[in-house]
Formats: structure tokens, C-alpha cells, sequence
């Protein structure tokens, strides 16, 4: 008995493998030639901070890429014009609108959304690091296989590297054109899959839905976040092919992991989880179907092994070393996180704004439509983002948590995407002559109200971006505000680089001002927060021996305790004159479950500590930088 083929089933890829890869190489390159050009014409507009000139800028020039977009394809211009022009066309309006949501209004400062607080710490830091060597490592600890998927920081090294800036420069810059390159492939994946008019539309509402759910904040993971559903139904169609199928759509997919395996490990493990879930489901429509049970097991597992071997080939450039270094199983708190918007369940579809109606229109539809086949996929992700939310809060009895709260940009895409499909089928069924008008009018109006939507939640990032301090102690506003320990980083870096007499990468530092890491590719003894600590580096040790020094009687003993540390000690103490004249160090300490899940504990050194010939001293600001020779 054979498995009788679906009927009418569209083939697998809508392109051949030959143009597929030439569109993403030619895309790839003009998305990053118009985002960097962009980005360099808005630096020469000098408008500054403060103003709401940038945020009408930026609306203004978002809407009439948005009509440049729609207009053609919605009235059928576009269908009378060569491929060659509709694909530079889609790929430059794509980029470029990715690109002036985000180079625009931060065209007054040199930092990206949020400044150098709270995550971005963390990621400026990683990006000094790559940008001060050719090779995977740690973004604090020296000697330590990276514990953190280094990819696409890597890359944001080279790129560094090639601009001639620092890494924490490049950061802003490499994000941008990241949302630029992100949009144009998330169009070429689409078009495996969808009529080319269909995959714009969609890969449009895609980028303004990643703005409204803040989704370039993290441009790491917006990426691997946008190409999601794409990929998703390319693997169904896999899996829904008893016949052979071509081997370079299984390459994809497990392409596609791959990469989320390099950048983003959250991504890899809910994008794994997706695969299985539309394998199986797979499964059981075949055998409800009549197929036979092991030929149809035999051949979804074979896909499953072919995706999840490539996968772990690719995975295996980044988490290699720290896995034969001993870190898999190791104890770490990364998952200790729950803030108020993941305590919620996510609900985008709340119709009070453009996005919510569409988002309802999208629920809607996937229920109608369940039986389409990117009505399933979207219902597939969608059901497992809410699983994820679920397991996530039973996952607390074990102290831990699936960090769901990742995850509402994704079911805010899906919902979106198939609000685009909703909205295609109402106008298919108006009774109307003009529906092609009507159609563009409202995929318009929506789409411009959506991107405002996306603009106007990022302003407090703007803002705090723009309030950052340069490393020469100034902001993007012109202040110089010696209260704030910001203004000091400049001061402090020439310091430690006088009193060390060593390039930066040679210096290990424990500093209580927690971002000076950030500036320079300084070695840190101790990460600022335990979430972002490599599990091979023993960070609850590392607090031990650090109290163990502060407790020291007197110089000698500090020095033969560092001398006998099991870890390498620093060369470099960036500390706090407290108003009693003790030397304060912060250290922070996991304190989950609470919602400020880092305890901040401030110790004391005695001044007398640093009085002998091995250490050098000088005051800088509120801070004492000292130096063991």
C-alpha cells in the first residue's frame, strides 16, 4: 500500500535553490549598502537631542516608504515591471524603512535603544571583546570557553574592526543595519513560500509588529524572531511530502537552528520545539489519512535527524569549546528573571488600537482557516509561545523560569501575519469594483498608524540613550554632570591605562562602577550581574575570595591571599571612597524570586589594604583606582 500524495499540494519552495541563494546574497547586500548609507546621511543631519523634530523625521520618512511599497504592488503597477526592479525595489524600501525607524530618532547619540544600562552592559561588553580578537572568548572572564552564543557578536567584531570604531560604537551602527539585512532576508524566506506581493505585505507588518513588541531592542534575536514563520511552513511542507523531497529545504531549516544555536540559545530550543510539534502533527494527519505507520515514521524522523544534525553542526562553532570545557550541566542562574510584563499572559489582539485589530483579526482567522496550512503553522507557534508562558510559571517550583516573556514579539508577529491573511480575505469578499484601492488605503492607514505605534514606544529607550555618557564624559545633550558616575568613565579608563603602563586586554579589573567594562576590552575578575556570569567561572566563589581579600589585616596578607587565589586576580580595583574612608566594592548575588532579582552588597576595604609598594593609587572623582604592579 503507498501514501497517496496530498491533493493540488503547491511544491515545497516557491523558488529554486539557485535563485533562492542569489536573492539572499544580492539582498543581503543591497539591504546593507542602503542601511548604511542611510544611516550616514541621517548622521549629517545634526538635529540633536530634545526635540520631537527627530520622532516627525522619522514618521514622516517610515510613511512614504510605506506608500512606496504598497502603492505599486497593491494597484498593480508592479506586475508590469521586470523581476530584476520589483526585487531592488522591495529590497531597498524594506531596509530602508527597518533603518530610519531606528537611525532617525537616535541621530543625536552614539549609543543604540537603552544606552549602556541594564542588558546592553552586558552587550557592549561582549561587543569590546570580539572587536579585541579574531577568536571566540569569554566576554568577561579570561581563559574561559564563551559561555554566551558569541555569533553574532563575532561578526559585530569584524564589523567593528572594518568601520575603525571601538566595539561599544560599532554597537549601534551593526544593530541597525542588523534590522535592515533581518527585513530583506524575512522576504526572501517568505517568498519561498508566498505569492511575491504576499510576501512583502507580510514581511512589512512583520518589521512594524517587531517595533510596536520592541524586538530590534534585542537585534541578536529579532532576526532569527522574524525568519521563524517562514521557515516553520517550509518544514511543514517538508514534513507533509511523503514522496522524496529536495534535500536543500531540510538544509534550511536546520540552517535556520543553526543559526539560533549561535546567536540566541532560547531561539534554538523554541524553534527545535516547533519543528517537532509540526512533525508529529504531520504525522498524525498521515496515519489519520490512511498512511502506513512506519514508512511514515521512518521518513519524518529521517527529516527530523537531517535537520537536527545540521543544526548541531553549525551550533557546535560556538558551544564546542564550552562544552569540552566541562560547562554542559553546569549550574548557572541565566533563567533567574521574571519582570512584570512576563507575569502576564500576552494579549495583542486587545482592539484598541490598529495593531490590536489586526492581531484580533489574525486570532480570528488562524480558527476559520485552522485547516490551511499557514493557518496551522501560525496556530503551531502561537499555541507553543502560550505553552511556553505556561510551563514558565510551573517552572518557578523549581526556582527557575523559561524566560516566556522573550517570546510576546513572537506570538505578536504570528498574530500579525495572519491578521494580513484576515484582512485579504474580507476584502476578497466585498462587494465593491474598487477593492484593489480600498485595500491599499486601509494597508496604508493601518501600517502608518502601526509604525507610529512602533516609534512612540521606543522613546523612552531614546531617551535613555541620549542621557548616556560618552566615554570623553559628555552625553548627546552637551552635560557634564560630575554627580553621576558616568561622567567619570572617561577619566577612569586613562587612568587605569597610565597606572597599569598595559593595553587594555591585559588587564584583569574588579571595578564597582559597573559599566567601565563596556568602554574597554578590559578582563573583569567578576561580572556585574550573576545572570550574564559564564557557569565555568564559579561566579558565587569569586564572591567568597573577594570577601576573603576585604578581610584582610593588613597589605601583606591581601597580596599573599591574591597571590594563592584559585582564580586570577586583578591587576586593576576601580572602588568608592565612602564618606568614612573606607573603600566601598559593589557585588551582586542572585535574589530570585524577587523581582529585583539582583542583591547589590556593598564591602568594605580598609585604605590601609593598598598601603605598600605592590599597589599605586590615584583618586579619580568619587573613585579610587588602584593598581597592583
Amino acid at each position: 500500500m503507498t501514501r497517496p500524495p496530498p491533493p493540488k499540494a503547491p511544491p515545497i519552495a516557491r523558488l529554486p535553490l539557485g535563485q533562492t541563494l542569489v536573492e539572499l546574497l544580492l539582498g543581503g547586500a543591497v539591504a546593507v549598502a542602503v542601511s548604511l548609507g542611510l544611516q550616514l546621511a541621517v548622521d549629517r543631519m545634526a538635529v540633536g537631542p530634545g526635540t520631537y523634530v527627530l520622532q516627525s523625521l522619522a514618521n514622516v520618512t517610515g510613511a512614504v516608504i510605506l506608500v512606496g511599497l504598497f502603492v505599486p504592488v497593491g494597484l498593480g503597477w508592479a506586475a508590469r515591471w521586470p523581476l530584476w526592479c520589483n526585487l531592488a525595489g522591495a529590497w531597498t524600501g524594506l531596509s530602508a524603512l527597518a533603518t530610519v525607524l531606528l537611525a532617525i530618532p537616535l541621530e543625536a547619540t552614539k549609543f543604540f535603544l537603552g544606552g549602556s544600562g541594564v542588558d546592553n552592559t552586558f552587550r557592549l561588553q561582549y561587543m569590546e571583546r570580539m572587536a579585541s580578537t579574531v577568536g571566540l572568548a569569554d566576554a568577561n572572564y579570561r581563559g574561559l570557553a564563551a559561555y554566551y552564543p558569541g555569533g553574532w557578536f563575532w561578526l559585530g567584531g569584524r564589523f567593528a574592526n572594518l568601520v575603525g570604531l571601538d566595539g561599544w560604537a560599532a554597537y549601534k551602527p551593526y544593530s541597525i543595519t542588523w534590522a535592515g539585512l533581518s527585513a530583506v532576508v524575512a522576504f526572501v524566506l517568505w517568498s519561498l513560500v508566498l505569492r511575491r506581493n504576499r510576501a512583502l505585505l507580510v514581511t512589512v507588518v512583520t518589521v512594524l509588529a517587531g517595533f510596536i513588541a520592541f524586538g530590534p531592542d534585542e537585534p541578536y534575536a529579532w532576526p532569527t524572531t522574524a525568519w521563524l514563520p517562514p521557515v516553520a511552513l517550509l518544514a511543514w511542507r517538508v514534513f507533509r511530502r511523503g514522496a522524496r523531497v529536495f534535500t536543500w529545504p531540510l538544509v534550511l531549516v536546520g540552517g535556520y537552528l543553526g543559526v539560533c544555536a549561535v546567536t540566541y540559545t532560547l531561539h534554538l530550543v523554541f524553534g527545535a520545539v516547533v519543528v517537532v510539534v509540526l512533525a508529529v502533527l504531520a504525522g498524525v494527519l498521515d496515519l489519520r489519512a490512511g498512511a502506513p505507520p512506519w514508512p511514515t515514521v521512518w521518513w519524518l524522523s529521517s527529516r527530523l535527524v537531517v535537520i537536527g544534525v545540521l543544526a548541531a553542526l553549525v551550533g557546535a562553532l560556538t558551544w564546542g569549546p564550552f562544552i569540552l570545557a566541562g560547562g554542559l550541566g553546569t549550574s548557572n542562574v541565566a533563567a533567574h528573571f521574571l519582570p512584570e510584563v512576563g507575569a502576564s499572559l500576552p494579549t495583542p489582539f486587545v482592539p484598541t488600537s490598529a495593531f490590536g485589530v489586526l492581531c484580533l483579526g489574525g486570532l480570528v482567522w488562524l480558527v476559520w482557516r485552522a485547516r490551511d496550512e499557514l493557518a496551522t503553522v501560525l496556530l503551531v507557534i502561537t499555541g507553543a509561545v502560550y505553552a511556553w508562558f505556561v510551563l514558565s510559571t510551573l517552572a518557578i517550583v523549581a526556582n527557575t523560569t523559561l524566560l516566556a516573556f522573550r517570546f510576546i514579539v513572537t506570538v505578536d508577529v504570528a498574530l500579525a501575519v495572519a491578521g494580513v491573511f484576515a484582512a485579504l480575505d474580507v476584502l476578497r469578499r466585498l462587494p465593491v469594483v474598487s477593492v484593489r484601492a480600498i485595500g491599499v488605503v486601509l494597508a496604508v492607514a493601518g501600517a502608518v498608524s502601526m509604525m507610529q505605534a512602533g516609534v512612540d514606544s521606543s522613546k523612552g529607550m531614546v531617551a535613555a540613550a541620549e542621557s548616556d555618557y560618552d566615554t570623553d564624559g559628555y552625553n548627546a545633550k552637551g552635560e557634564h554632570d560630575l554627580a553621576l558616575d558616568a561622567a567619570w568613565r572617561g577619566a577612569l579608563i586613562t587612568t587605569i591605562d597610565e597606572l597599569s603602563r598595559r593595553p587594555p586586554t591585559e588587564n584583569v579589573v574588579l571595578s564597582t562602577e559597573e559599566r567601565l567594562l563596556s568602554f574597554r576590552p578590559y578582563w573583569g575578575f567578576q561580572t556585574t550581574t550573576p545572570h550574564y556570569a559564564n557557569p565555568l567561572a564559579a561566579y558565587p566563589q569569586r564572591n567568597e575570595e573577594i570577601r576573603r581579600w576585604a578581610s584582610s589585616s593588613g597589605p601583606d596578607e591581601l597580596s599573599a591571599r591574591m597571590a594563592r587565589s584559585p582564580y586570577e586576580p586583578p591587576n586593576v580595583l576601580v572602588l568608592r571612597r565612602g564618606p568614612e574612608g573606607k573603600l566601598l566594592l559593589r557585588v551582586a548575588s542572585d535574589s530570585f524570586p524577587r523581582a529585583a532579582p539582583v542583591r547589590v552588597e556593598e564591602l568594605e576595604f580598609d585604605p590601609g589594604l593598598f598601603e605598600s609598594p605592590p599597589f599605586v593609587e590615584q583618586d579619580v572623582g568619587p573613585f579610587v583606582v588602584i593598581v597592583r604592579r
